[in-house]
């Protein structure tokens, strides 16, 4: 999708046999698991606090866009971009991508919203994540 945001973070993933389906293609529900690797491994690479004792993140809405199925074998590419930044959350666009950016398997967006832990009411972004998502 040339709308897309320029990528924050991009990773690779080789597939699993064990990700295919009984039709032989990547299962949607593998699509949501590259996600989450791939924004638990983007938010690991700040390099700083964005979990501690008393706050965390929650998913608060996924969106996701299947557009062809992933064929077995293949390497494909996550890539995370900011949409919006909140002062609670962040809207992170995703696409699913072949190696060289084509095809294009899936987009959407997910909600991150930080909570305090203690009492689960919205908490202020990590500073971390705000300064990485371009604010």
């Amino acid at each position: 999708m040339s709308d897309a945001p320029t990528p924050l973070f991009r990773m690779p993933i080789a597939l699993r046999w064990r990700d295919l389906d009984a039709f032989n293609h990547v299962n949607n529900s593998n699509f949501m698991t590259y996600l989450e690797e791939a924004r638990i491994r983007w938010f690991d690479s700040l390099g700083e606090a964005w979990v501690t004792d008393t706050t965390a993140p929650l998913l608060a809405a996924v969106q996701m866009n299947y557009r062809v199925p992933i064929p077995y074998p293949a390497n494909v590419v996550v890539e995370l971009g900011c949409e919006r930044l909140g002062t609670s959350s962040v809207t992170l666009s995703h696409r699913i991508v072949g190696e060289d950016g084509t095809p294009l398997y899936a987009d959407g967006n997910v909600v991150m919203v930080w909570i305090d832990r203690a009492t689960g009411r919205p908490t202020p972004l990590p500073d971390a994540v705000r300064r990485a998502a371009g604010g």
